[in-house]
């Protein structure tokens, strides 16, 4: 057994900012980590690292338009928690795809990929896993929330046998994300319960034989933060996580969970943390020592400052829905957004570019020329949460050919615009930057050093808690109407 003192972690999230539901599987002396990603498009960013603490984005797995319909999708539905797993030089990812056909795996025999066209399954269920043993495929998810195995024929995805349930949890809600792993001769089965808000936690249960029966070990949950010992803990939601062991015998959790920001919000999204794992022989794994997680250190997963021009895009970039793709044009050193007739509320496909807010405390800023706007387009800057949750820097043409600049906040039903300021110059800085962690404030201005703030909104009012949703913030640049407008960076400090 390692000592805990030995396999401290330095970095908490490890990968910050909406990266919900991770999976992760070691390669030789690589690790691979994907994440869900609901109804953005490109789908399941997937992860590199050598320490299970240091993450390098090497692209995302569903990157064709015929990998991952996503017609109409919010951010209740598309991609679920997804599963990654290695076996005889091939890459397996499965997951759901919630509204749009259900489980599917796809397959590559390089993490960079490219990967497989979707191969559909039966058993449904969300949360789909793998366990590969003796060339027999094993997939696991929970149909009428209950866990269910069957085999399958990983070539095709044939179901081979019947689904049969094996165990139900120890009775919280929502008994998912299964994970199957063999130790000792034990087949050890780990899941969620609770739901993914503050009752989120981990249980295991283990079986000399795979179909069960399975006992539950005493100890259950083997991590939760909804316990004393973390009730006052920023980090929360602690659930949904995946064993692995490293080349050196140390075994590690990855795992989801959120930090509360002004209260008992937060915005955002479900972050992946990782902890080191003790788990004696025929013993039952102890997570971290027995203590809650803590915020620790910074993260290097998707550079925490980093500057845009777009002509690099680079994986971390994301559109809602699929994007239609004649309506992004690089032009000179400029890209170009096409309007679209759907607004971001509306959510039919709109034109958006943008990345995760992955900190609290952050700024955010892009150049743009509207001078290609319509009568009665729009164009800008917005901080979006879901579809009808979301703060916008607004630049719009009247009727009588004037600019305007706004700021548009859509909270459910209730829409609020501060008054409108007339511009004579099309090319303009926009920033959204935090006050304070709770604070946002978004300003304009013809340079970098004359900005002026247009207003402000509490972090809180974009959070899940008020509007919704499973994802999380994103910073993005979109363009609603008939003509177009013109971005030429995204810098992210």
């Amino acid at each position: 057994m390692f000592a805990l003192t030995a396999m401290a972690q330095n970095v908490n999230p490890v990968i910050p900012g909406f990266h919900p539901d991770p999976s992760v599987c070691r390669v030789g002396d690589k690790f691979y980590l994907v994440n869900s990603s609901f109804q953005y498009f490109p789908g399941v960013p997937i992860f590199e690292s050598t320490d299970m603490q240091h993450w390098t984005q090497i692209g995302n797995v569903l990157d064709r338009q015929s990998q991952l319909p996503l017609k109409g999708a919010t951010s209740w539905q598309g991609i679920y928690a997804p599963t990654i797993r290695y076996n005889d030089g091939v890459y397996y990812m499965i997951t759901t795809n919630v509204g749009n056909g259900g489980n599917f795996m796809v397959t590559a025999s390089d993490p960079r990929g490219p990967w497989s066209e979707p191969i559909w399954l039966e058993q449904q269920g969300i949360d789909p896993s793998l366990y590969f043993e003796n060339d027999v495929c094993y997939m696991v998810s929970n149909p009428d929330n209950t866990i269910m195995i069957c085999e399958i024929d990983p070539r095709t995805g044939g179901q081979l046998t019947e689904s049969k349930p094996i165990w139900r949890g120890t009775g919280g809600r929502y008994p998912e994300g299964p994970h199957i792993y063999k130790k000792d001769g034990n087949y050890y089965l780990l899941i969620s319960e609770g739901g993914t808000e503050i009752a989120h936690k981990l249980t295991i249960a283990r079986s000399k034989n795979i179909y069960g029966p399975y006992e539950g070990c005493p100890d259950n949950p083997i991590f939760t933060h909804c316990c004393m010992a973390a009730q006052t803990s920023q980090i929360q939601g602690t659930g949904h996580g995946d064993f692995v062991q490293g080349a050196d015998g140390r075994w590690w959790l990855s795992f989801l969970a959120f930090r509360f920001i002004g209260g008992s919000y937060h915005h955002l999204g479900r972050e992946t943390f990782v902890l080191p794992v003790e788990w004696p022989e025929g013993g039952w794994p102890v997570v971290n020592g027995g203590r809650p997680a803590e915020v620790t250190g910074q993260s290097t997963a998707i550079a925490n400052s980093c500057s845009t021009t777009f002509h690099n895009i680079g994986p971390e970039f994301i559109h809602i829905q699929q994007p239609v793709e004649e309506r992004y044009e690089h032009v000179g050193t400029a890209l170009r957004l096409h309007c679209s007739p759907s607004s971001l509320t509306a959510n039919n496909q709109p034109t958006f570019i943008g990345r995760r807010m992955q900190n609290a405390n952050m700024a955010a800023t892009t150049f743009m020329d509207a001078t290609g706007l319509q009568s009665g387009d729009e164009a800008g800057f917005t901080l979006y949460q879901i579809h009808d949750g979301h703060s916008d820097i607004v630049v719009g043409r009247e009727t009588d050919g004037r600019l305007y600049v706004t700021l548009r906040h859509t909270i459910k039903s209730l829409v609020k615009e501060e008054p409108r300021r007339y511009v004579d110059n099309p090319k303009m800085f926009m920033r959204i930057q935090t006050t304070t962690p709770e604070i946002v404030t978004f300003l304009v201005g013809e340079t970098l050093y004359n900005m002026q703030p247009l207003g402000t909104i509490d972090a809180p009012l974009l959070s899940t808690e008020v509007v919704g949703g499973f994802t999380g913030a994103i910073l993005g640049l979109y363009a609603t109407g008939k003509g177009y407008a013109d971005f030429f960076h995204l810098d992210y400090r």
